[in-house]
């Protein structure tokens, strides 16, 4: 499988390298895999790296290596990757139990104004496997792709200034989980109760960039059995 990338200075110390002729279902695996094999490679000069949908941003550190031998290590790191490998090592999915109720998902109102139903919102949202395309805004905020075209839908026009931990959201053709008590602007369709950023643990959080999530739906009681609250607000 043809694997060829495209690289562009940004600054003096910053590369940005966007990938080429890959499936999109194997891109968030190749550009995880890239991240962890940088890192491990280059911990001498590479000061930071922030994945994104189809890139790598790259800060490093200049006086430590040339333009010309950094593009050789990504060349290097990206030979080494074997995509078929990496989708089968990759197998296993991460589960998460949700709570589809209105007294934790204000949104899942306009869902019901448009002719959904409940019962056809959680089947659509917890029959997809998905895959984590990104991870950022906030510490654990995983970005995953492939929602149903019955349940996109566009953010609100004005962002909320909290959203209750937990909360699961739809933006467009993504959801995702809030980690924690933050500002946003998706569609809450329910709560998960489960701890998703835990910074004194290893890893800190359940996915990484490639992984694939399923969601379940519980019902009110293992909801609260499980740690998940009822009186979070929405502001």
């Amino acid at each position: 499988m043809s694997k060829k990338i495209d690289v562009s200075s940004v600054s003096e110390c910053a590369l940005l390298v966007r990938f080429k002729d890959v499936e999109p279902d194997l891109l968030p695996l190749l550009i995880g895999e890239m991240t962890q094999l940088l890192y491990s490679r280059g911990h001498y000069f590479i000061m930071n790296i922030t994945p994104a949908i189809d890139s790598l941003l790259i800060d490093y550190l200049p006086h430590r290596i040339t333009d010309m031998d950094l593009h050789r290590v990504l060349c290097e790191c990206l030979d080494s990757v074997d995509l078929q490998e990496l989708q089968l090592t990759n197998a296993s999915l991460v589960k998460l139990p949700v709570y589809y109720d209105k007294e934790v998902a204000p949104d899942i109102e306009r869902y019901l104004s448009k002719g959904i139903s409940l019962e056809q919102l959680v089947d659509l949202h917890s029959r997809i496997t998905y895959t984590v395309t990104a991870i950022g805004f906030a510490p654990g905020f995983a970005f995953m792709d492939n929602v149903a075209k019955e349940l996109q839908m566009p953010r609100l026009s004005t962002p909320r200034l909290l959203v209750p931990k937990g909360s699961v959201a739809i933006a467009d053709h993504r959801t995702a989980v809030y980690p924690d008590d933050s500002p946003g602007g998706w569609n809450i369709i329910g709560n998960c109760p489960i701890e998703l950023y835990q910074p004194n643990l290893q890893p800190m959080i359940p996915f990484k960039i490639g992984s694939k999530v399923q969601f379940y739906p519980i019902k009110r009681e293992e909801f609260l059995k499980l740690g998940g609250s009822v009186k979070g607000e929405f502001l």
